[in-house]
């Protein structure tokens, strides 16, 4: 394989990441564009879903398996994955929200962050009693077909990750500028008082905003079972923190930084350990989040928000 062959594929690879990285920083943005709230129990809503995932296709007795052993279609099967880690995932972020903020959202400074940090480490407690330390293999129903590309090579895998993030960005752009609850959500990451007093109900806005980002994390942590064929009580740190980097470099807030930022962290990732080392990746991703903070705090395609009371 030549190098522009390794380069191609390498970049192949970038795109996938990229995609989850995206989908799992719109998680943060959504949230923080309505409360400015960085909220890190995502991280381990990330790693529930996987979980939450590997349970629905295992319905299926598809663990170990290639094929479809009960007759329903492929795309039945992968339809319903999706759909029950997503809905599994948006109802977490849900109770988060409802239970854990809701009673501090009056409350000035930063223990709202803080108490994020708290229920994440609760959910990564929960996942290593009771599921253990160990990895798990993740059942993969994808048939192992790919095609030749320029000496590369693209797999079926691929193109179902890129497929469904696409739809699911496209889809969450629309909601947010054509919908009259995405105006509102527009409405309240603008000025929430000035919202409620418009007649939207910010609560309602604040939910939808926690559901939707969850939503979006079940989503990115099905793709990574299917990319990486396994799933693990730590997986939520690392992908956590890159997909946080993505929405600080893009712009956190911004709906379309964040998938722009995904893609571009996807790519360094890949193409990174190609140029320089693997072992080198996150000295170059975090490197990136601390030059972002320094000199273009609002990211590249962020603005500065207006104060809130």
């Amino acid at each position: 394989m030549g190098w522009e062959a390794v380069y191609l594929q390498q970049v192949i690879n970038g795109l996938s990441l990229g995609a989850m990285y995206a989908l799992l920083a719109l998680g943060f943005t959504l949230v923080y564009g309505i409360l400015e709230l960085i909220n890190f129990a995502h991280f381990n809503v990330f790693m529930i879903s996987s979980f939450i995932g590997m349970m629905a296709l295992e319905l299926f007795g598809l663990s170990g398996q290639t094929h479809v052993l009960t007759g329903l279609p492929l795309a039945g099967v992968m339809i319903f994955a999706f759909i029950a880690t997503m809905l599994g995932a948006g109802v977490i972020g849900v109770v988060i929200e409802r239970f854990a903020l809701r009673p501090l959202r009056g409350i000035p400074g930063t223990v709202g962050m803080i108490t994020t940090i708290g229920v994440s480490y609760i959910l990564f407690n929960i996942v290593l009693l009771t599921e253990g330390a160990g990895s798990f293999n993740f059942p993969n129903p994808m048939p192992r077909v790919s095609w030749p590309i320029g000496g590369a090579t693209l797999e079926l895998r691929e193109l179902l990750i890129w497929g469904v993030a696409l739809v699911l960005m496209v889809a969450l752009h629309l909601f947010v500028n054509k919908t009259r609850l995405g105006k509102a959500m527009r409405a309240t990451a603008q000025d929430s008082e000035a919202a409620r007093m418009m007649g939207v109900d910010v609560d309602r806005v604040i939910v939808m905003a926690f559901f939707l980002g969850s939503a979006l994390a079940g989503a990115a942590a099905l793709i990574f079972g299917l990319y990486y064929n396994y799933t693990s009580f730590i997986i939520g740190y690392t992908a956590g923190l890159r997909a946080f980097t993505a929405a600080v470099l893009g712009g956190i807030g911004s709906v379309t930084g964040a998938m722009v930022g995904g893609i571009i962290i996807g790519l360094i990732e890949a193409l990174g350990g190609q140029l320089i080392a693997v072992r080198w990746t996150d000295v170059i991703i975090f490197s990136i989040l601390v030059l972002v903070l320094v000199f273009a705090p609002t990211g590249l395609m962020g603005r500065a928000n207006p104060t809130k009371s």
